[in-house]
């Protein structure tokens, strides 16, 4: 065994002592790996912040006016004039008033956009577990590559030195020698290539999670399928376009500004020999409608509605036909996979004679090395069929709209 592989064996190894000591440290399942990046994506953090928002909003549209009220003081004298002794004091309590329709409108459109935010976090999720189902199953098909070329490697170091040492005691020619030392060479640079790919791949994994990938990948199960109407995707968009729909009857209950409310107190005195006069009014103010500013607002609110609905027509159709072609690549990869194994189980018995038969002497060193050739390959292509057949099974649950 060499280094490396000792060394993996250690890890694997003190990982499952760690987990039988306290509690795991990993990310140990898909679905703790998308909790993992989840807490690391910076729009888990903006929606956070856009709840409070939304809260807000809804609190705003439930309110007894449309704003808050104002608070006017107004006082007047005549000490720089004629300083006579005349006196004015003016205090006004001003607050909007709903229009007809308006507030129900506003509270509706609250709620139709706080839906619209649970909706986009749940797409927003989906969307980043297709980049963490990905970089799982990249770390899978990476580990299998540099185990199969540090089992490459192994072999051909035994084989090495079994045929060096026939060929010093003069069983084998040099040509064998040569070969089966360009053969330890090819393995050395596949276990380099392979390192570094694995390299490249946990590092992308841990930059999305936070974590280290766990020493153990399990495949996804499959899920009953939904309806794409309960797709997040298509759900977001339908929240969308709720929000449109609300947003233009707001636009249609605002047909002019808000009027105002105003009850006004004031005390009057006419000179310093005169008493004071005091009077409680009541001032209602009633902006005109202005049509150009309705029609442009309208129109706006309109366009957004045509394009949500647009939007929401083409996610279902993209989702039913993203569907389909993850079950028929599923389908694929499953005969795919069936045949790997056949071909595996062909070559490992071929380099089973093979060996027999080089260790009798009834064939040559490099039809060994082509049986152990094609065994490797095979063995590669069942493993990558293996690992691709666990990635079709978590992009069909993609585009069912699973979570992890």
């Amino acid at each position: 065994m060499s280094k490396r592989r000792q060394a993996r064996a250690g890890w694997v190894t003190g990982i499952f002592l760690g987990l039988m000591a306290g509690p795991p440290v990993l990310a140990q399942t898909l679905a703790h790996a998308l909790d993992a990046a989840w807490a690391r994506s910076p729009q888990a953090a903006a929606l956070t912040a856009r709840q409070a928002e939304t809260q807000a909003g809804l609190e705003l549209a439930r309110g007894l006016t449309p704003g808050p009220a104002s608070v006017s003081l107004n006082h007047l004298n005549d000490r720089l004039t004629q300083n006579i002794g005349r006196r004015e004091w003016e205090f006004e309590v001003a607050t909007p008033l709903w229009l007809p329709g308006q507030r129900p409108a506003r509270e509706s459109l609250a709620e139709k956009v706080s839906v619209e935010l649970e909706a986009r976090t749940a797409s927003l999720k989906l969307q980043l577990a297709a980049d963490v189902r990905e970089a799982w199953w990249r770390v899978a098909a990476a580990r299998d590559t540099a185990d199969l070329a540090h089992q490459r490697l192994d072999t051909a170091q035994a084989l090495e030195s079994s045929i060096l040492r026939r060929f010093k005691a003069g069983d084998l020619a040099r040509m064998d020698a040569n070969l089966i030392q360009t053969e330890r060479l090819a393995a050395q640079a596949e276990v380099l290539d392979a390192d570094s790919g694995l390299q490249q791949a946990t590092q992308a994994y841990r930059v999305l999670t936070g974590a280290d990938a766990p020493a153990l990948l399990p495949a996804e199960l499959a899920q009953t399928q939904g309806a794409v109407a309960n797709h997040p995707q298509v759900r977001a968009l339908q929240a969308t376009t709720a929000v449109a729909q609300s947003r233009l009857a707001v636009v249609d209950a605002s047909h002019r500004d808000a009027p105002e409310l105003a009850v006004r107190w004031t005390q009057q005195r006419s000179g310093d020999m005169t008493s004071s006069d005091q009077a409680v009014g009541v001032k209602l103010t009633i902006p005109l409608s202005f049509g150009a500013r309705m029609r442009q607002d309208s129109a706006a609110a309109r366009a957004d509605l045509v394009q949500a609905e647009t939007e929401l027509t083409l996610a279902q159709t993209r989702t039913q036909q993203e569907l389909l072609r993850a079950q028929s690549e599923l389908d694929i990869a499953q005969r795919q996979w069936a045949l790997a194994q056949e071909r595996q189980a062909l070559t490992t018995d071929n380099l089973t004679l093979a060996q027999r038969s080089f260790a009798l002497g009834e064939s040559d060193l490099p039809s060994l090395l082509r049986a152990r050739a094609a065994s490797h390959e095979a063995l590669a292509w069942f493993k990558h069929q293996e690992t691709a057949r666990a990635l079709a099974q978590s992009r069909l649950l993609q585009a069912q709209g699973m979570l992890p």
